[in-house]
């Protein structure tokens, strides 16, 4: 009797920390950052730490469909200043706001199936699929702006990036619904499940009479639109334009997505991990500028961080 418990301690505490081990991190990094800098847990650094999360965290979620799904989406960036581009394209007052909108998401829906299709019935690498049409999106920003947004925008998207209700951020409270939804979307409904075989095992998928392309595509899909949702909010928090916004962003989704659990080689991990992730990620920028260290500092954190994810899925995958 005792051996069993003996043996079953270890596992049960693997699987503990496997499960919640992402949130403990994440209520140890805010205690252990208040600690090194009582600025950090300020009210008013907290509500910029959300403000920034807001962004990035609908990002992630689109992000995590896509690598659920064996892919990898580097165009989230690209997209996200095409779309943020757009908000100068037409007239400054709030009456273009469903026109940028709409072209906004015309463009990532567009986007997202390109890559989708060059994946599934090109078979190019999503590496290579995502890279070319990030750079393809670049230069349509260039070729619209000649290399220089000109133009304001909508007091409405300023609203939204920068407003709050009631001293809630009105970015944040837009990522809580977007997190909602599409935890509902891959937790709770068919085309989730088939996202999860798919990515899991694609054969597999096929035997069971899924259309693997289509789910692939749709992921794609999903990714690019939440990408241009993340553009025109930062868009509006910036309250400037420029043919780069969200940089970095492609990178920070991936390591978010990786730090919350969703694994590279494809069917495992979830919305609440990969958010996290992306709170984890804001939490650490955060605390090496209040702390000083210099920017770069950041590039450490995610090289270290991506080769860390993939030795630890490399040891699972074999264990």
């Amino acid at each position: 009797m005792s051996g069993a418990t003996q043996t079953g301690a270890p596992a049960f505490g693997g699987e503990f920390f496997a499960r919640y081990g992402i949130y403990l991190f994440l209520a140890l990094l805010i205690a252990g950052g208040g600690l090194i800098s009582p600025s950090f847990v300020s009210a008013g650094n907290i509500n910029n730490m959300l403000v920034q999360l807001a962004p990035l965290g609908i990002v992630v979620i689109g992000q995590a469909f896509v690598i659920i799904s064996r892919g990898l989406d580097l165009s989230v960036a690209s997209v996200m200043a095409t779309a943020a581009v757009m908000t100068s394209l037409y007239t400054s007052d709030n009456s273009s706001a469903p026109l940028i909108v709409a072209s906004a998401l015309a463009v990532a829906l567009a986007t997202g199936l390109v890559n989708g299709l060059l994946v599934t019935k090109r078979n190019v690498s999503p590496f290579l699929a995502t890279l070319a049409t990030a750079i393809m999106l670049q230069g349509i920003r260039f070729w619209l702006t000649s290399g220089a947004p000109s133009g304001n925008i909508p007091p409405l998207f300023k609203q939204i990036g920068a407003g709050s209700l009631g001293g809630v951020p009105i970015s944040l409270v837009i990522f809580l619904v977007i997190a909602v939804v599409f935890w509902v979307v891959l937790h709770r409904s068919a085309y989730g499940r088939a996202l999860y075989i798919v990515g899991g095992n694609p054969i597999a998928g096929r035997l069971v009479g899924l259309s693997s392309d289509r789910v692939i595509i749709v992921a794609y899909m999903i990714s690019s639109t939440l990408a241009a949702t993340a553009g025109l909010i930062l868009a509006g928090f910036a309250g400037v334009v420029d043919n780069f916004v969200g940089r970095g962003f492609e990178l920070d989704s991936i390591v978010a997505a990786v730090i919350g659990g969703v694994a590279l080689s494809g069917g495992r991990g979830g919305i609440a991990g990969a958010v996290v992730g992306a709170a984890i990620l804001i939490a650490i920028f955060n605390l090496v500028l209040l702390i000083g260290a210099p920017v770069q500092f950041q590039i450490i954190i995610k090289g270290a961080v991506i080769v860390l994810a993939a030795a630890f899925y490399v040891k699972k995958s074999k264990s």
